[in-house]
C-alpha cells in the first residue's frame, strides 16, 4: 500500500502478537521485521530489521501484564523508530495500562496515567490509537492527537445476534461510573438499564449497597470496561440473582482477569462473560463461560483511515 508517496508499516511488540497479525492481515500487509527480547540482565532489546525512513509507522502493543515490561518495550520501539527517521509514529494501544490511576484518590497518590502519557509523547509517539480508556477524559492527558475507539458496539451486536428478541433483558451498570457506557449499550439494544450502587473500601475490593432499577424476572447483562479480579461482577451477579434476576450475563472490553478472577467466574452464577481481545487470553484461562470477540476489523479500519488522512469521527458515528 502506497497511496500518497509514504509507505505504511505495522510493527508489533510481544504483548498481543496474535491481534497484531490479524490487524495486519486485514490491511493486507505483513508485520514489520523487528526483534523484541531481553538481554541477560533483563534490559529490553529492540532491533528494527527494515528501512522505515519517511514511513507511516504503527506499533501495536497493549500494555497488559506484565505491564511494565510491555510498556518499556513500546517506549523503546518508539525511540528506535524515531531515531531511524520514521515519518510518523502511531502507538496503537488496544488496552492502555495504568488508566485506572487517573486522579489523586488519597493524599500523596501519583497520577500514573498522566505519567505514562508523558512518557509515550517524550519517546516520540506522534499519535495514539486506543480503545475504551477507563474514563474518556484521559484523552486530555496527551499533548498529541488521540483516537479513541469504543467497544460497546461490538458487544451489543453480539447479544443482538445471539438472542434476537431482547424483551426480557436489562442492561446493568456495575457502578455509578459506568452508567454512561451502560446507557449506550442499552440504547443499541433498546432495553432498560439498572445501576448498582457500590463502594470500594480497598483496592480490588467492592461491596454492593443497593440496586437502582427493576431486575426481577429479567435476564441481566452487566456492562463494564474492565474485568480485573472479577470481584465487582461476581458480587453484582450475586446481588442481581438475590433481587430476582433469572439469568446473569456480563461483558467488558478489557479482560485483565488477574489473581482469583478465573476461579471466581467458574464458581459464579454468570452464564457467559463476553470480552474483546484487546488483551490476549492465555490457554489456561480459557473456560467455557468466557467468549472472546476480535477487535481486529475496527482497528484495521482506523489505521487505514489515519494513514489516508480520512476522518476518524465518521468511524465513531458508524460505531454509534
Amino acid at each position: 500500500m502506497d497511496i500518497h508517496g509514504k509507505d505504511i508499516k505495522i510493527f508489533s511488540g510481544n504483548s498481543n502478537r496474535e491481534l497484531a497479525q490479524e490487524i495486519a492481515e486485514r490491511i493486507g500487509l505483513p508485520l514489520g521485521k523487528a526483534i523484541v527480547n531481553h538481554f541477560s540482565d533483563g534490559e529490553t532489546q529492540v532491533n528494527i530489521g527494515e528501512l522505515v525512513r519517511g514511513s507511516d509507522v504503527f506499533i501495536i502493543q497493549s500494555t497488559c501484564t506484565p505491564v511494565n515490561d510491555h510498556l518499556v518495550e513500546l517506549l523503546i520501539m518508539i525511540d528506535a523508530l524515531k531515531r531511524a527517521s520514521a515519518g510518523r509514529i502511531t502507538a496503537v494501544i488496544p488496552y492502555y495500562g495504568y488508566a485506572r490511576q487517573d486522579r489523586k484518590a488519597r493524599a500523596r497518590d501519583p497520577i500514573s496515567a498522566k505519567l505514562v502519557a508523558n512518557l509515550l509523547t517524550t519517546a516520540g509517539a506522534d499519535r495514539i490509537l486506543t480503545m475504551d480508556f477507563h474514563v474518556p477524559q484521559l484523552q486530555g492527558f496527551f499533548d498529541i492527537p488521540v483516537d479513541h475507539l469504543l467497544g460497546v458496539p461490538l458487544l451489543a451486536q453480539y447479544f443482538k445476534e445471539k438472542f434476537g428478541e431482547l424483551d426480557d433483558f436489562v442492561a446493568v451498570s456495575p457502578d455509578v461510573g459506568s452508567t454512561g457506557r451502560c446507557r449506550k449499550f442499552a440504547e443499541r439494544l433498546n432495553i432498560p438499564i439498572a445501576i448498582i450502587d457500590k463502594r470500594r473500601p480497598n483496592p480490588n475490593v467492592s461491596e454492593i449497597l443497593n440496586i437502582i432499577g427493576d431486575v426481577n424476572g429479567k435476564r441481566a447483562i452487566l456492562v463494564d470496561d474492565i474485568v480485573d479480579t472479577a470481584g465487582t461482577i461476581i458480587n453484582a451477579a450475586r446481588a442481581l440473582e438475590d433481587m430476582g434476576a433469572k439469568e446473569v450475563y456480563a461483558c467488558c472490553t478489557h479482560g485483565v482477569l488477574s489473581g482469583p478472577a478465573i476461579e471466581r467466574i467458574k464458581n459464579s452464577n454468570i452464564v457467559e462473560l463476553v470480552m474483546l481481545n484487546t488483551i490476549p487470553l492465555p490457554e489456561e484461562k480459557r473456560i467455557p463461560q468466557i467468549r472472546v470477540l476480535s477487535v481486529a476489523k475496527i482497528f484495521a479500519e482506523a489505521i487505514e483511515r489515519i494513514y489516508n488522512n480520512e476522518s476518524i469521527s465518521t468511524l465513531f458515528t458508524q460505531q454509534d
